[in-house]
């Protein structure tokens, strides 16, 4: 940006406001010379002060360098401010206005003072006043007064749009080979030839961090601005902007750019286009400013896992021969970022010795709270406590349940120790689709499954994914895929037949986009390191194409008699009081394990309304009202087994 000073800071400070109050003494000579009808003579450029490089830095002419002067003059010198004022017949202090401005620039003042010139282009004077032009004030921004006394801060007008990003952390080899090429790219000294960085992928804060010790590097200071927080008015728009790009040049910074979501994408890059300082657009996907004739785009790869274990192991210290494995099993499952690791670990440990397993469950607890986010109203986070004993299936369904929990569990040393994932990273998604009666526990299977593998489990919302419009429907499901990513949650798409039928033959655009989301989910089910747990009520409504990308198919029956006694021996808790209940008689009706714990609930409030014990009364009242329900007759024969 501008040359760095030849002396050190105090004394170039010193030295610049003294040649600066030097510079306007020698203004009262050519105001005498105005009062006395002669021809001015204004003070010509002194030494190495903030005057001259604000003058060289912006591009001025000579005569924007005199009226600079003398704004600066009527705001720091009383003594020439009384005499502007006595000039203009005013009285007291003033300002300069244009007739004085004038009288001392008889070349050229006109120009400078237009509302096209350089310095009202950058809001350096404004020319103020309702009367006529010739007698409206020149009033000089209280930023460039400042700046030109070598005081530094942040424009006021910019406080809550931008912000100082300051030094950022240490960078790994790969970010800095990275930090290494955009150095190169922005170590020029010409304005106009700065590239306008492109800074794509989906690590968030490794961009931010790269930006920041390029920035470092270079002597940079590094601001960020909030493009959602931007005025919707234009003219107001423009005029951030205007302060921004003089703000990067004042104070020798750049500003980056964060697209927090698609729709500030738009905003971003028309934002980035009435710049012309050294910028950078931060995206998973940026776009393209138009204007900018120089541009870099720079693909931040997601970190491979040798760089997340040597992150986590940073992040550990001494704790990290402690948790031994466990560094790659946390590698595998979190994508956080390093402050987050960080995080972690503070919240896990807390100065006691602990042993491994304890120590590596506080911190896989706490990383995973650390990638837990927000996906709107897309999706739904249950808690689960559901254990395998709450679970009544046939032995053959349990077992692959607790294969499918393996592939999770050991997907660390599968992936990584064996070397699959050095072979093809294609394919290693674990997606499971569990097919059966409403009620027979497929819900209930996935939140077992989430309690085993100590993970966070997400129901997709499919009336807020599925989206009539083109393109929507692949936007919202990448958005549940990303913020699930860093956590690597369990996404259960429950009774998701409307989302995965079977592909339609395309006869026009709407089937044609319709097989579009289909295979991207396909797509992004495969690529997703957690698990996808798909559940439906009718099998066959689905693609068998579908179906062979599936890992897990597991089918989950009507339950029999026996299964139906286990269900009703466990649904009540154990706080429930019970009078005289003959599970085997309750078990003789023919229905689902969900219907049979509404059953129970029903009768524990009917129950609780008589202030007695759960009687088989009780069941007989809410089994009615459950069979009304399904619209499904409650015959004679069932009503007698249950007297």
């Amino acid at each position: 940006m501008t040359a760095p000073f030849t002396l050190d800071r105090d004394t170039h400070v010193s030295r610049s406001r003294a040649d600066l109050a030097e510079l306007i003494t020698a203004l009262h000579s050519a105001l005498d010379a105005v009062a006395s009808g002669k021809q001015p003579v204004l003070p010509g450029p002194g030494e190495d002060n903030m005057l001259e490089r604000l003058v060289a830095l912006f591009g001025l002419s000579e005569v924007d360098r005199q009226i600079l002067l003398l704004a600066v003059g009527a705001e720091l010198d009383p003594t020439l401010a009384e005499r502007i004022g006595t000039l203009q017949g005013s009285g007291g202090t003033a300002r300069a206005d244009v007739t004085t401005a004038l009288a001392l620039l008889p070349d050229g003042g006109w120009e400078a003072l237009c509302s096209g010139s350089l310095l009202r282009r950058w809001r350096f004077i404004d020319v103020v006043g309702r009367g006529p032009f010739l007698r409206r004030e020149i009033v000089l921004d209280e930023r460039i007064m400042q700046h030109l006394m070598a005081i530094n801060y942040l424009d006021s007008r910019l406080e809550g749009l931008v912000s100082n990003l300051g030094t950022g952390p240490t960078l790994s080899p790969r970010q800095a080979a990275v930090a290494e090429k955009l150095q190169a790219a922005w170590n020029t000294p010409n304005l106009r030839e700065w590239p306008v960085i492109l800074f794509a992928g989906q690590d968030a804060l490794s961009k931010r961090a790269i930006m920041q010790h390029v920035c470092h590097q270079l002597g940079l200071r590094l601001y960020r601005i909030d493009v959602t927080s931007l005025p919707d008015n234009w003219a107001e728009r423009y005029a951030v902007s205007i302060l921004c790009d003089r703000e990067l040049l004042l104070s020798d910074a750049a500003l980056l750019i964060e697209v927090i979501d698609e729709t500030s994408a738009q905003a971003a890059a028309s934002f980035a286009d009435s710049l012309y300082g050294p910028v950078a657009l931060l995206a998973e996907d940026p776009e393209s400013p138009t204007n900018r004739q120089h541009r870099l785009r720079i693909d931040l790869a997601p970190p491979d896992m040798n760089e997340k274990k040597a992150s986590w192991t940073e992040s550990l210290q001494e704790h990290a021969d402690t948790l031994g494995d466990g560094i790659e099993q946390l590698s595998e499952q979190f994508s956080l970022d390093h402050a987050s690791m960080d995080t972690a670990v503070k919240i896990a440990v807390d100065g006691t010795v602990m042993h491994p397993d304890k120590l590596f469950d506080r911190v896989w607890s706490a990383a995973r709270d650390q990638g837990r986010r927000r996906l709107g109203g897309l999706a739904e986070r249950i808690e689960s406590t559901a254990k395998w004993e709450n679970l009544v299936l046939p032995a053959d369904q349990i077992r692959q349940l607790k294969e499918l929990t393996a592939h999770i569990g050991q997907a660390w040393k599968v992936y990584q120790s064996w070397g699959w994932e050095q072979k093809s990273s294609r394919g290693l998604g674990a997606a499971a689709l569990f097919s059966g009666p409403s009620g027979t526990g497929k819900t209930l299977a996935a939140e077992v499954l989430a309690t085993e593998l100590k993970l966070d489990l997400y129901r997709i919302d499919l009336s807020q994914v599925v989206s009539k419009y083109i393109g929507e429907t692949e936007k919202n499901l990448s958005r549940i895929f990303k913020a699930a990513e860093d956590g690597g949650a369990v996404l259960l798409f429950d009774e998701a037949d409307a989302l995965f039928g079977k592909r339609s033959e395309v006869k026009d655009s709407h089937d044609r986009y319709a097989n579009v989301e289909v295979s991207y989910l396909l797509q992004r089910m495969e690529t997703y390191r957690g698990l996808t747990i798909l559940t439906t009520n009718q099998k066959s409504a689905l693609d068998q194409a579908f179906l062979r990308r599936l890992r897990f198919a597991i089918a989950f029956p009507f339950p029999d008699s026996t299964s139906r006694i286990a269900i009703w021996s466990q649904v009540f808790p154990k706080g429930t009081p019970l009078d005289g209940l003959d599970l085997k008689r309750l078990a003789r009706m023919n229905i689902t394990g969900g219907s049979i714990r509404s059953i129970a609930l029903n009768a524990s409030f009917l129950a609780a309304s008589d202030d007695t014990s759960v009687t088989s009364t009780h069941i007989l009242r809410a089994a009615q009202r459950e069979y009304a329900k399904l619209e499904k007759p409650f015959t004679g024969s069932e009503l007698g087994k249950l007297r």
